[in-house]
């Protein structure tokens, strides 16, 4: 990883407006970074989204999305840290700090199975089968490992884009994936690979997305650096931490 941390973004000119007067409140979201370092240099995983996408369709992006109410319920193999509960606790209304950041953490599980079909997760013997999202998970005799998810960024979509996501990412290792083999996926990425950072970069990447693939660089030689939060208001961006 050569790259280091940018100052500052511009609001991605490739989302286009929806004309409201009034912003859309943004939604919570996760995504995760999976990084394989088992041949050398580090590589991430990223998928092109698909062209009939509304929101940034042909961009390369990390896999994630929107909570759902299933990911406020369901066991784990095990849960998050104690560190990262307590940094993502410090995104969350107070009066849902207590249950957002799990909730953050299953997304991301679920949003990459969904999006991607690589389960993170460990293997679990006499798990009944279950229904909806997690259907699949429980299918596999697997249940989700938050565990290896560190916080890495937070970022919200500017105001008057077609979709608004209030968005934590994480980083996990592939060495915490069952398997290095995707599966189908959704069909909302249309093409996953591996890339190295600078491969990565030369993509066609949201703004957003090539910050974070940045700070994710900077993060390997200063792991305890501050958790930055990326905002958009009248002024334009706005480089805040955690």
């Amino acid at each position: 990883m050569t790259s280091t941390a940018p100052q500052a973004i511009g609001p991605d000119a490739d989302i286009p407006a929806n004309g409201r007067s009034v912003p859309m409140r943004p939604k919570d979201a996760a995504t995760v970074l999976i990084i394989r370092r088992d041949t050398g240099a580090p590589r991430v995983l990223m998928g092109r989204r698909h062209r009939g996408n509304a929101f940034m369709p042909d961009k390369w992006v990390f896999p994630g999305g929107r909570i759902d109410l299933c990911d406020y319920r369901g066991a784990a193999a095990r849960e998050l840290a104690d560190d990262v509960a307590t940094a993502l606790a410090r995104t969350a209304p107070a009066a849902r700090a207590a249950i957002l950041p799990r909730a953050l953490a299953m997304a991301a599980v679920r949003e990459t199975f969904e999006e991607t079909g690589l389960l993170l997760g460990q293997p679990v013997s006499g798990i009944t089968p279950g229904r909806g999202a997690w259907r699949d998970f429980r299918a596999a005799g697997v249940l989700p490992d938050l565990e290896p998810l560190r916080f890495v960024a937070r970022a919200i979509t500017p105001p008057g884009r077609t979709r608004r996501f209030d968005a934590r990412f994480f980083v996990a290792d592939a060495s915490a994936l069952v398997s290095l083999d995707p599966g189908t996926g959704s069909g909302e990425l249309d093409e996953l690979a591996w890339f190295d950072w600078d491969a990565a970069l030369e993509l066609d990447l949201p703004s957003i997305t090539r910050a974070i693939l940045h700070e994710v660089a900077a993060r390997e030689s200063e792991p305890e650096r501050p958790i930055p939060f990326h905002s958009f208001g009248r002024r334009g961006h706005a480089l805040g931490t955690v």
